[in-house]
């Protein structure tokens, strides 16, 4: 996997024809270059569909035929989703694909005519630039297995956001309408509270059953966890309530839509839970990341969904950098600032990664052995978010040793991390 500026930048030789693509949702501007900036054709301006795909394949096939070039490399911005079509068929036809970073082309435009301008003309050849002098990526796009997981973890994402809405509104009715509810059921999402905001969540409906009518809801459920005593004190507390007596038949329609829409997003989340976990399997050295104490199914599949296929890779720091846990120094002459994450990368994988950890800390001796090591080591004693990670990253270097060699999670390995002092023989 080329990485660094140089490698990038020796890729680009005098056969290479370097097209900078302003992408569009409808049409897209390319413009054809050489390595050295001297540009060839005129602009061409093509749709986003098959034929478009083919223009832009006839057109560049023409450039590089008539003057010599024998490596094809599109530059482009990956603006939003309007890329990814382009990207797949290009790649198809046998021509390289690299990304450039939107912020660079906003603060580089202006090198070449002092204009802040931004034109669907001017676009194209400040891409080329860019990928001219090393400044691209060359973007992943998962195939197969690891395309369907990625795909289905973006699923469980957009749900989990979507169910988040759902709860907060659900709560937020309750405070208005009967904000004595959560003193008598801690959790509203439990059985017996989601039984009673459906049949009669309002004071007054409770008021209506009465303490016979509230246990048979139960019953008729086959509740057990809640009897005669909570309905005695939920009936006590409606009669108290303070909520708010207006518009009662428009809220509780409101709350029956909003349980609905809860109820069929956790139908939604358990079946494509059971999706993920399908196609996880089927990835060498998952059921193995699943070994280690404290690492769940969402933690394993995530991380391999935001990697995918970690062969691409030569080193872990390479997944460091991807995931932006690599650190960044903002230090000038005398002054040192401090020390931070660089926030760059794939936000879902940081994500994953952290928030992975805090179960670690709870559950495996090793990580919380650590943990207290790195806190509280005489010498650079790491803060507590500090701490967390480096154990990110200490993460991310455990699953690319078990990924790649294939072999079982070692404790042992694990706690030789921690620098015991060397007491000196008398």
């Amino acid at each position: 996997m080329k990485y660094t500026q140089n490698e990038r930048i020796m890729q680009i030789t005098e056969k290479t024809l370097i097209v900078g693509i302003d992408v569009g949702s409808e049409k897209h501007y390319a413009r054809a270059f050489n390595f050295r900036g001297v540009e060839y054709g005129k602009l061409l301006v093509f749709n986003n569909n098959a034929e478009g795909f083919a223009k832009l394949k006839e057109w560049t096939g023409q450039i590089a035929g008539s003057k010599g070039f024998t490596d094809v490399i599109l530059g482009m911005e990956p603006t939003g989703h309007y890329w990814f079509n382009l990207a797949e068929n290009t790649k198809k036809s046998g021509m390289r694909i690299v990304l450039v970073n939107p912020h660079h082309v906003k603060k580089s435009k202006e090198l070449d005519d002092n204009n802040p301008s931004k034109t669907d003309q001017k676009d194209p050849k400040t891409i080329a630039m860019l990928v001219k002098d090393g400044r691209y990526m060359e973007p992943y796009v998962p195939e197969g297995i690891y395309k369907e997981l990625r795909t289905a973890m973006e699923s469980r994402w957009r749900i989990i956001k979507e169910l988040a809405a759902i709860k907060n509104r659900v709560s937020r009715w309750i405070c208005i309408h009967f904000p004595e509810f959560s003193k008598v059921f801690g959790d509203w999402e439990g059985k017996a509270a989601l039984l009673i905001l459906n049949e009669c969540p309002t004071p007054g409906k409770v008021v209506e059953k009465g303490i016979n009518g509230i246990i048979a809801i139960w019953k008729k459920h086959k509740v057990r966890a809640v009897g005669i005593k909570r309905a005695v004190k939920l009936l006590e507390s409606a009669k108290a309530s303070i909520g708010t007596a207006e518009g009662l038949v428009s809220a509780e329609n409101e709350l029956g839509m909003l349980l609905e829409d809860y109820e069929g997003k956790m139908r939604q989340l358990e079946k494509t839970m059971a999706l993920v976990e399908e196609l996880a399997k089927q990835i060498p050295g998952f059921e193995k990341l699943l070994e280690i104490k404290g690492i769940g199914l969402i933690t394993a599949a995530g991380f391999l969904a935001e990697v995918g296929d970690i062969t691409r890779f030569s080193h872990p720091k390479q997944i460091q950098k991807l995931s932006g846990l690599s650190l960044k120094e903002n230090s000038s002459g005398k002054h040192k600032g401090e020390t931070t994450i660089c926030k760059r990368g794939r936000k879902r994988l940081r994500y994953y990664l952290t928030f992975g950890i805090m179960p670690l800390l709870s559950k495996n001796e090793e990580f919380r052995a650590l943990h207290q090591y790195y806190t509280t080591r005489k010498e650079r004693p790491l803060k507590k978010m500090q701490s967390l990670v480096a154990l990110s990253n200490k993460l991310i270097r455990i699953f690319y040793v078990i990924l790649t060699k294939n072999v079982a999670y070692d404790p042992q390995k694990m706690m030789a991390d921690i620098k015991r002092p060397v007491v000196k023989a008398a």
